[in-house]
């Protein structure tokens, strides 16, 4: 993975075989990144995905395996506890051109994946809420 920042913006690449929310966890450390939003595409071939059922409290997961295109990687970033708290959803078509998506929970870059984070001046916390039992940004 190499990163330049551009002002307000980071360019990321990922590169072969490393996972998406291991390397973004390491730039927003390196950064000291509160705040921000995300977007990429690029390519996989290992990828979990997740739904969350409200009825349950947890993510029923998906993994899919082969080579994929990332036609749509966005989410946010912020903090929970003082640590990186990142929140990406993706979109990958398989080589019959099926769109899968969902709640990333990891990505495996299989060629490139081109990321771009948008950095917000301070910070958003996160807190769980105990009626959804899910993390939501708290902006008070």
């Amino acid at each position: 993975m190499i990163y330049r920042r551009y002002g307000g913006t980071i360019a990321v690449r990922i590169d072969r075989g490393e996972e998406v929310i291991e390397q973004l966890t390491k730039v927003l450390e390196a950064e000291g990144v509160r705040a921000g939003y995300v977007t990429a595409l690029g390519a996989t071939n290992d990828v979990t995905f997740g739904l969350y059922s409200i009825e349950t409290g947890v993510y029923d997961k998906q993994t899919l395996t082969g080579d994929m295109e990332i036609v749509s990687l966005v989410g946010n970033v912020s903090e929970m506890d003082g640590k990186p708290y990142i929140h990406l959803h993706i979109g990958a078509c398989d080589k019959d051109m099926i769109l899968h998506g969902g709640h990333l929970t990891s990505c495996r870059i299989s060629v490139t994946c081109e990321l771009f984070l948008t950095v917000l001046d301070g910070v958003i916390d996160r807190k769980r809420d105990p009626d959804l039992g899910i993390n939501l940004i708290q902006l008070d």
